[in-house]
């Protein structure tokens, strides 16, 4: 079983900047994917960052690209997601997901085999 262990969330004013970290139990490799993703109260969860462990490529929707940058750290199995520019409408509970395999659509949920607990980011405006 593997574990992702979140933290790094808070509450920031709009404009300000958060750092989320996401430790996992089981060292990735190769073709292996680290994604963020995250929910608001009375919505779908939505994709906000993927990273392959490989080569470090990575993946963002249009909502935070530009602002979120999303990293990793091999030696310490490690993902981050670095927020800038935070907006009221980034509020939400966050979750980083890990997929050891292949993966087709980075955005999509269902891909990713193991979740973390999520860290809450509130957004003052």
């Amino acid at each position: 079983q593997v574990q992702l262990v979140e933290s790094g969330g808070g509450l920031v004013q709009a404009g300000g900047s958060l750092r989320l970290s996401c430790a996992a139990s089981r060292r990735s490799f190769r073709n292996d994917w680290m994604g963020w993703f995250r929910q608001a109260p009375g919505t779908e969860r939505e994709f906000v960052a993927a990273i392959r462990w490989s080569d470090g490529s990575t993946y963002y929707p249009d909502s935070v690209k530009g602002r979120f940058t999303i990293s990793r750290d091999n030696a310490k199995n490690t993902v981050y997601l670095q927020m800038n520019s935070l907006k009221p409408e980034d509020t939400a509970v966050y979750y980083c997901a890990a997929k050891y395999g292949g993966i087709a659509r980075v955005s999509r949920d269902y891909e990713y085999d193991y979740w973390g607990q999520g860290t809450q980011v509130t957004v003052s405006s």
